[in-house]
């Protein structure tokens, strides 16, 4: 087993309870996100004990997280709403770096690429502009029609968290689903958890092999896209102008941490063969 995906996949929960924040940029900030798409895409395939010793170290810290903190990250976003956003500002900023040491752009990129890169940055910060009700009524007792609801939507969400740039949490707000997400870790309702995870599961198996493919396949694009996607979700999370000084200087401190994060873990990653190491 893989006990050190224990932290990371840790860090990847805390990031998947906050609506803007991509688990799959935390990925890349951790050095996984090649590793994290071949195990889950080769979960049925003949080497699937290895990506067990791989995934379920990780899972297991996602789960973790996901129970322990989801009613602190509440806590957080409700009174220190703007310093939690510029953390992960911080972080963000400071995985794009990492991004283009990939890509290469001025190597492979073309006006296409620019444009593409452009479109998918526009598409994620045009939903700054959604306002997505987050005091929806939680479901918190199963029907025939909530059942499929809550599956779909956690496919979905998952799907979203695969790719830099896009948050599960923020597309399960744009389905009115996040509130029942986050009841049910906080409240342990263990048939809404295994709804929503089944269909986060079946997500992830399929959107991996789709990611996967493209970057093998179409790398130069689908980096452009990734990176676009990345720029865009800055949109997402930036809280709007901060007024205080007391704020101020907490959300400079906050910005500085998630920045100083994320060099940490990049300072750690060598790039070798357009793949980050385990």
């Amino acid at each position: 087993m893989e006990w050190k995906n224990l932290y990371r996949g840790f860090i990847m929960g805390i990031s998947d309870l906050i609506p803007g924040v991509s688990g799959g940029t935390i990925a890349v900030i951790l050095g996984i996100y090649d590793r994290l798409l071949d195990a889950i895409s080769g979960f049925f395939s003949r080497r699937w004990k290895e990506q067990l010793s791989f995934l379920i170290p990780l899972a297991v810290g996602m789960g973790t997280a996901l129970l322990l903190l989801s009613r602190l990250i509440e806590y957080l976003l409700e009174n220190y709403h703007e310093p939690t956003q510029f953390f992960f500002i911080g972080l963000i900023i400071g995985v794009i770096p990492l991004m283009l040491k990939q890509a290469q752009p001025k190597k492979n990129f073309g006006s296409k690429h620019y444009i593409t890169l452009a479109i998918a940055a526009i598409l994620i910060a045009s939903m700054a502009f959604f306002n997505p009700e987050k005091t929806t009524e939680p479901i918190t007792s199963l029907s025939v029609l909530s059942v499929i609801g809550l599956f779909f939507s956690g496919w979905l969400a998952s799907m979203a968290m695969l790719l830099p740039g896009i948050s599960g949490s923020f597309i399960l707000l744009l389905l009115g689903v996040y509130s029942t997400a986050i009841n049910a870790l906080s409240t342990l309702n263990i048939p809404v958890i295994l709804v929503i995870g089944l269909g986060a599961v079946v997500g992830f198996i399929g959107s991996s092999k789709g990611i996967k493919y493209s970057l093998s396949h179409f790398p130069h694009i689908t980096y452009a896209i990734i990176i676009g996607l990345i720029i865009g979700s800055l949109f997402v999370v930036f809280p709007g102008m901060v007024t205080g000084a007391t704020t101020i200087i907490l959300c400079l401190v906050t910005f500085v941490l998630g920045l100083s994060v994320t060099m940490l873990f990049g300072s750690e990653k060598k790039l070798t063969k357009g793949k980050w190491n385990k």
